[in-house]
């Protein structure tokens, strides 16, 4: 059973730095040369995929009428304590 729900918008993103951290560990290393501004673009436009899958997979959601229930080791709102 899942702790939680999955959110394809934080994998993208992930992808996406540890992405931009192997082109530096790269030019770190030796291996190329990378130019300082290179990476910019790779984590901007990583961002905004990221981004782009998190509404669409919301709106995903939203259709199929799945609630945002609470993960089982997080407090519900609506019971006292």
């Amino acid at each position: 059973m899942l702790r939680h729900r999955f959110q394809p918008g934080r994998l993208v993103a992930g992808v996406f730095l540890i992405l931009a951290g192997v082109v530096y560990a790269g030019d770190a290393g030796g291996l190329w040369e990378t130019p300082w501004f290179a990476v910019i673009p790779l984590v901007v436009g990583g961002l905004c995929l990221a981004g782009a899958v998190g509404v669409v997979a919301q709106a995903v959601r939203r259709r199929r009428g799945e609630s945002g229930a609470a993960a089982p080791d997080e407090p519900r709102p609506d019971l006292p304590r």
